[in-house]
């Protein structure tokens, strides 16, 4: 995963995402996962692009069962799109670019 893209627990979730002013993309993925590992890049590519307009966070689902279980994660890489306090949209698995941008450009 990127380093620059920030952790987010199931300590700080409900702080960090859901009363965010702007959207949040959260990634739920976990170390032993290959395509999450392959969606990392693509992710920290587009975070820059969105500067300013959108958060990213990463969820580690090993290490924080209890959010990705609220949301009924099922499989990872899931990508969660929060605006307002309420989740706007979602995606699952490996997809491309333009896919993730198109979600995105939905929720701002």
């Amino acid at each position: 995963m990127a380093e620059n893209i920030l952790d987010v627990s199931d300590s700080t979730f409900d702080s960090e995402v859901l009363k965010s002013d702007i959207p949040v993309l959260v990634d739920f993925w976990a170390p032993w996962c290959g395509p999450c590992k392959a969606i990392g890049p693509v992710i920290e590519e587009i975070r820059k692009d969105y500067e300013g307009k959108v958060k990213f966070f990463k969820c580690n689902v090993d290490d924080n069962p209890v959010t990705p279980g609220n949301f009924g994660i099922r499989a990872i890489p899931t990508l969660l799109v929060f605006k307002g306090g309420e989740k706007l949209d979602q995606i699952v698995g490996m997809v491309d670019k333009a896919k993730i941008e198109e979600t995105l450009n939905n929720s701002i």
